[in-house]
């Protein structure tokens, strides 16, 4: 049987480079970067040689980057972070209904601490309009927190507008960049961000670092706390192994993020060419032009979207309905139902999501597969 793997949106296989940068550390260098002697002096070299590099992807310095476990936890430490430290300028925070959970479940969380959450909708490409951010800027309001590019449908918000807008208000304005990462080219510097999070296992290598960009100067309440790590910002022993394997994996996005977005563009084309040469009927889910090139969410009319899953793995698909987050939740995307307000819609469509080692004949492959189920 077959193995095809076409959910790199919710992670990515290590590449092999980043394996052995982990491995590595693990076997030759076990110091604690904290200590002072030369285990712990050598463990520190090694671990500003990967912050320095992970700054250099995104234009930042080092000093600006938190070294953290993972995505989740950077977006937590961003939004709780932020609005603790600085409640005496506001308590409003506005963001999107269609976040990943860990911004969602964030903000809900600090709505019952007190605070104001505004959710704003999005049009039918999952694009959320920068004049109804502005719209909803209260004298209240301290910070903006809205993704680059979204986890299920691959939407990129008009990020620079949203942050533009927020600079003129003095606002500070944090995006998940966790998808749109080692595939479009982001500079910190040209898009006007305070805080921004990036993931290592979304980009080939090892799960259990992350990082937190922040704008010197920036006010953040720390959410662990018992040690001076990461500039008293994010308290704990740094994981070093998996933060090695994260900056080889950045350099080798930043190598080759060209060659990758124009493949995975190709494969997502080919996908769709495929689907409508086996008279399959559907329909892409997300904008056409506005979107990050791997992750394709397609609607199928009538299908049983967790039967049809279990149906694609037994095919030897691996795919997915949406976010891992979520994964063992019955409940419809919570995206799809914020970009079409229909439940049948989010509970028919598939996430497609490619990344190493896809072929075209994979997506061949896919599309026949999906016509038996189709037909059954």
């Amino acid at each position: 049987m077959q193995k095809i793997y076409v959910d790199h949106a919710a992670t990515t296989p290590v590449h092999p480079e980043a394996a052995e940068a982990v491995m590595d550390i693990l076997q030759n260098n076990f110091g604690n970067p904290s200590s002072i002697h030369q285990h712990g002096r050598q463990a520190r070299k090694q671990l500003d040689e990967a912050r320095e590099k992970l700054a250099s992807s995104i234009g930042a310095v080092p000093d600006e980057i938190i070294l953290t476990s993972s995505g989740t936890e950077a977006d937590n430490l961003a939004i709780v972070g932020y609005v603790h430290a600085n409640k005496q300028k506001g308590n409003h925070i506005i963001t999107t209904k269609v976040e990943h959970h860990a911004v969602l479940h964030t903000c809900e969380k600090l709505e019952r601490d007190g605070f104001s959450v505004t959710y704003l909708p999005v049009d039918e490409d999952g694009r959320v309009n920068p004049e109804e951010v502005e719209a909803s800027i209260t004298d209240e309001t301290t910070l903006i927190t809205i993704m680059h590019g979204n986890n299920e449908v691959g939407t990129i918000q008009p990020v620079t507008a949203i942050a533009a807008i927020a600079q003129n208000y003095g606002i500070a304005f944090h995006t998940d960049a966790v998808q749109s990462y080692g595939l479009i080219d982001i500079d910190v510097k040209s898009i006007p961000v305070t805080m921004m999070t990036v993931s290592s296992h979304k980009i080939n290598g090892p799960k259990g670092a992350a990082l937190l960009y922040v704008e010197k100067g920036t006010k953040l309440t720390p959410s662990v706390t018992g040690g001076e790590q990461e500039r008293k910002r994010r308290a704990g022993t740094e994981n070093l192994p998996a933060v090695a394997g994260f900056a080889v994996a950045a350099v080798l996005a930043q190598q080759d993020m060209q060659k990758h977005y124009k493949l995975y563009g190709q494969l997502s084309e080919h996908f769709i060419t495929s689907l409508t040469k086996n008279e399959v009927p559907f329909e892409v889910n997300g904008s056409n032009q506005n979107k990050l090139p791997h992750i394709l969410n397609i609607f199928l009319p009538g299908i049983d979207v967790e039967s049809s899953l279990v149906q694609l793995d037994m095919a030897g698909i691996s795919a997915s309905s949406g976010s891992a987050c979520t994964a063992g939740s019955v409940e419809p995307s919570h995206v799809l139902q914020a970009m079409f307000h229909d439940n049948q819609r989010a509970s028919s469509s598939i996430r497609f999501s490619f990344g190493l080692d896809n072929t075209f004949e994979d997506v061949e492959y896919i599309a026949k597969e999906i016509k038996k189920i189709m037909n059954r």
